[in-house]
């Protein structure tokens, strides 16, 4: 058993000194007497084991599971647990080449004792405690396995996650681990170790890669839907864990699970951390699915004197997608959205998609696209947008994604007037009265640094029943390089918050110099401006009173358009001048929540009396 441990000198210099690709690992030799080490002296009372760096030798351990795929090896814990809460039972032993173990046996394993950060130092990522380069000794096979813990609603805290060592950078891999305070610590207290959760609620649905989200605390932070709500920077949601499987999928297919259904019964394996959801369980014995009838939504049809707006992100859709995708999107548009009247478009590539050959051109796939739409039965939208310059918006490269308003002519009309460039900024000037852009469609400040290698935003103006509306489509920046919420780093790093911040100023300037001509004017801003509904660049989009955000008008649990790693959160917006009034507003759910998706994001609709 080992005390609690502070972040010695030793330890901060092997992180320090860690390979770059993420092993954190000397040449230190063991102490005499080492070989009588257990498991829980190497993981130690803190994220960083004591021993990281050391050779050990005669490790025991009983397998409880084998991995033949991607980071091989196999977990081993020690029968023998001390009575220290902080100090994990089981370690991964990463063998690189399959592994000639089977679960059951017990064995001794010498080695090299590692911190592997899963993608990389810079990730911020947790480290994964094991032990490399092993040589292995099978004792016995057929053993029992050290009964499972059980993680639920009970075992896991409310708090998260302790805050950050400021002596450290904010780094929490130095503090004694404390499991009955924190999640993140009591995650790690269970590293490597047996677990099990019974019938718990998916809340993220199966991927491409396998995977899924669940949750243990089903009464936590509820959607109407049956996901679970990321409301703010301090609502991480303590319960949820992601599931992968152990078996090959060849060998066993795995489990195609919506938002809202169960994993039934037991789910038991080893506690992993990967770098793509943090603590992980990879299910030696996966629970039975059962599946909840999840519907589409629908939105309600906009009445004769109402005008539509919407906002999607169509995902790269290029024209060399299959056709099926084309029909899916255009289906949605028709049906799911009940084709609005205007529709901003976020991702649409250009005419060869990610060939990087210097096409920009977008012709092609906005008739492929609209085409499909009025074989759905839909209108024959036209179209309004500006070619970027090649490879400087951002996105897949060679793609020159951008965004684009599509318009029904029969309900609609767009004021053309001097469409700009791709350098071209439109501004604002006194039209006998009223505010009108310089150019239609027209870019917002493109030379501004915050667009560099970002989508510009794109505006126009239109004419409803008489009345001019001002649309702004936006894709601001990704959050590419934030780290994840079980960061090491507490709170997590979000650097890529700056770049949205400056865009989210650039385009509240745009807005108040509307306003500053004609107070009444009508100017709705939407697109992915790929942040909360809460966060610091939702605040300077509505700075000064400027913009509304219309999210914040539906109950709490119907705040969504996107879930990442089990958290359903807001990424797609629409916002509103203040003389934009009596409007309804729907995040209309028909991708996020599901393993079929013909996007991941979710679209959104505005209707209102202009």
């Amino acid at each position: 058993m080992t005390g609690p441990l502070s972040r010695s000198a030793a330890v901060a210099a092997v992180v320090a000194t860690a390979l770059a690709t993420g092993l954190l690992a000397g040449t230190t030799a063991a102490a005499d007497g080492e070989a009588s080490l257990r498991v829980h002296d190497i993981q130690g009372a803190t994220r960083i084991s004591p021993y990281a760096g050391k050779q050990v030798a005669g490790i025991e351990g009983v397998v409880t599971g084998v991995r033949t795929y991607g980071s091989r090896g196999f977990w081993i814990q020690d029968p023998q647990a001390d009575d220290d809460a902080a100090t994990s039972e089981g370690v991964f032993v990463f063998t690189s080449s399959i592994p000639t173990v089977a679960v059951g046996d017990a064995v001794q394993v010498s080695g090299l004792v590692g911190e592997y950060v899963p993608g990389g130092l810079n990730s911020g990522n947790q480290s994964v405690t094991q032990i490399s380069k092993p040589t292995v000794t099978v004792v016995s096979s057929g053993n029992a396995l050290p009964e499972a813990e059980h993680i639920n609603e009970y075992s896991v805290p409310e708090l998260y996650a302790p805050q950050g060592d400021a002596a450290a950078a904010g780094s929490i891999n130095g503090l004694t681990l404390d499991p009955s305070t924190y999640a993140l610590d009591y995650y790690e207290s269970l590293e490597g170790m047996n677990v099990r959760v019974g019938t718990s609620r998916v809340v993220g649905a199966t991927d491409p890669y396998a995977e899924l989200w669940v949750t243990v605390k089903g009464w936590e932070n509820n959607t109407r839907r049956g996901g679970t709500l990321y409301g703010s920077y301090e609502s991480q949601n303590t319960g949820r864990l992601q599931i992968q499987q152990l078996a090959p999928l060849a060998q066993q297919p795995f489990p195609v699970a919506n938002v809202g259904d169960k994993l039934t019964g037991i789910t038991e394996g080893p506690l992993d951390f990967n770098q793509f959801g943090g603590y992980t369980l990879v299910a030696r014995t996966l629970g039975t699915l059962q599946t909840k009838v999840l519907e589409r939504e629908k939105t309600k049809a906009q009445k004769p004197g109402e005008l539509a707006v919407a906002t999607y992100n169509v995902e790269n859709l290029d024209p060399s997608d299959a056709q099926e995708k084309f029909d899916a999107l255009a289906k949605a548009v028709v049906e799911n959205l009940a084709s609005p009247d205007i529709v901003a478009l976020e991702e649409i590539q250009d005419n060869n998609g990610a060939k990087n050959d210097g096409t920009v051109a977008a012709d092609q796939t906005l008739v492929k696209f609209t085409d499909a739409i009025k074989a759905a039965g839909g209108p024959a939208y036209q179209w309004r947008s500006i070619d970027p310059e090649n490879n400087k918006d951002g996105g897949e490269p060679g793609g020159n994604i951008r965004q684009v308003f599509l318009f029904n002519p029969e309900r609609v009309s767009f004021t053309d007037r001097d469409a700009g460039n791709a350098t071209t900024a439109t501004g604002v000037v006194a039209d006998g009265g009223h505010a009108a852009l310089t150019h239609s469609p027209g870019r917002i400040d493109p030379a501004n640094t915050a667009w560099e290698a970002s989508r510009k935003p794109l505006a126009g103006e239109f004419v409803f029943r008489g009345r001019t509306v001002f649309v702004i489509a936006n894709h601001f920046g990704s959050k590419g390089g934030d780290e994840a919420l079980t960061s090491h780093h507490q709170p997590p790093v979000r650097s890529s918050e700056a770049k949205r911040l400056l865009q989210a100023q650039a385009v509240n300037t745009f807005v108040k110099d509307l306003i500053s001509v004609q107070r009444n004017a009508k100017v709705v801003v939407l697109g992915d401006i790929n942040d909360f509904e809460f966060s610091g660049t939702t605040k300077a989009l509505t700075d000064g009173g400027a913009l509304y955000p219309a999210v914040n008008s539906l109950p709490r649990s119907e705040r969504y358009s996107y879930v990442y790693q089990g958290n359903s959160q807001v990424l797609d917006q629409i916002l509103t001048s203040p003389a934009v009034k009596n409007f309804t507003y729907d995040s209309v759910h028909i991708n996020a929540e599901f393993a079929d998706q013909n996007s991941d994001h979710d679209p959104q609709v505005l209707r209102f009396l202009p």
